[in-house]
C-alpha cells in the first residue's frame, strides 16, 4: 500500500514535483518513458550491491503497486465503461 505518514509524504511529493511536472511532456509521447522512469528509481532504491531480498522486495512492490493502481483507478474505469456501455458478460 502507499500509504505513509504526512511528513514523509510531503518530503517526497516536494521532491517529485519537478520530476512530475518535467514527466508530463514525455509522457504524450511514448511509454517507454514511465518504465524508464520507474526503472531509474527502483535502480537508486536498490544501491550498488543489491542481493536477492532487495531484488525480491522491488518485485513485491511493483506487484503491488500494479494491483493497488488496478483495484483503485482501472477497475473504477472499467466499471464506468460497463454502465455506458453494457456488460459483454451478461
Amino acid at each position: 500500500m502507499p500509504y505513509i505518514d504526512g511528513e514523509a509524504r510531503e518530503d517526497l511529493d516536494n521532491a517529485l514535483s519537478d520530476l512530475g511536472t518535467a514527466f508530463l511532456w514525455y509522457r504524450e509521447k511514448n511509454p517507454g518513458f514511465l518504465n524508464y522512469v520507474l526503472t531509474r528509481l527502483i535502480l537508486r532504491w536498490l544501491g550498488n550491491n543489491p542481493n536477492y531480498a532487495k531484488y525480491n522486495e522491488a518485485v513485491g512492490v511493483l506487484e503491488c503497486v500494479k494491483l493497488e493502481f488496478y483495484r483503485r483507478a482501472v477497475s473504477a474505469y472499467e466499471d464506468e465503461k460497463i454502465n455506458q456501455n453494457g456488460d459483454v458478460y451478461k
